[in-house]
């Protein structure tokens, strides 16, 4: 089985810091990978680069067989909105857009047909038990169900795999559970791949597999 998404030698250093120093990583699909590592070890950097945020100065990532850094600025931000979804620790939620069409701006973005996103936005909601908020406003929702309706957001083009950096650090214990059972799943429901930055030990144990980042390097 040909690897989801496969790094070679991925360097990136900040002036003469080199932060990253030849990271090696595959992930296959439909596994959920957790990132662990101190503060300033270079979690956030590698999920950036892995999610195209950023360019490394050296090696190569290829996500569902693309070399994704031979892309233009402008192929790759097409690339992006495509195939990869992000859930990050602050939802950013429009607020002056309802839930539903939070879910579904992603999706207007990419050009496909108003009522085929909203539907689906719709089914998503309703897989995320958010059914009764579709209409609601992010003020009238809780801290959870903002961040479910930003997990529906990721979802809503069927990326290929979802980032998510620190997505529970803002929710009490219990919330930062369900969210967490919640990527499991929507990886049983969906075959979706997940790579999970987070502080959060117990959390990171849940998953497929845990990689530690220490010194710029990836410990399996």
């Amino acid at each position: 089985m040909q690897s989801l998404l496969k790094t070679s030698n991925i360097r990136r250093n900040y002036g003469n810091l080199p932060v990253l120093k030849g990271i090696d990583v595959s992930i296959e699909p439909g596994e959920i990978v957790s990132i662990v590592g101190a503060s300033g070890a270079g979690k956030t950097t590698l999920l950036q680069i892995l999610g195209t945020l950023d360019r490394p100065d050296a090696g190569e990532l290829h996500i569902a067989g693309q070399n994704v850094f031979s892309l233009s600025d402008r192929q790759l931000a097409q690339f992006r909105n495509e195939r990869i979804g992000f859930v990050f620790q602050f939802n950013n939620l429009l607020p002056e857009f309802t839930a539903l069409e939070n879910v579904c701006l992603p999706g207007f973005i990419s050009g496909k047909e108003e009522g085929a996103v909203r539907q689906r936005a719709t089914e998503l909601l309703e897989k995320l038990g958010l059914r009764d908020r579709a209409t609601h406003f992010p003020s009238q929702m809780s801290g959870g169900e903002q961040q479910r309706v930003a997990v529906a957001r990721a979802l809503i083009n069927q990326p290929a795999i979802v980032f998510a950096d620190e997505p529970s650090g803002n929710l009490d214990s219990r919330n930062a559970e369900d969210l967490h059972q919640l990527f499991f799943q929507l990886r049983d429901d969906f075959g979706q791949t997940f790579v999970i930055v987070t502080h959060n030990e117990h959390l990171a144990d849940l998953a497929d597999r845990k990689l530690v980042i220490r010194d710029g390097v990836v410990f399996v």
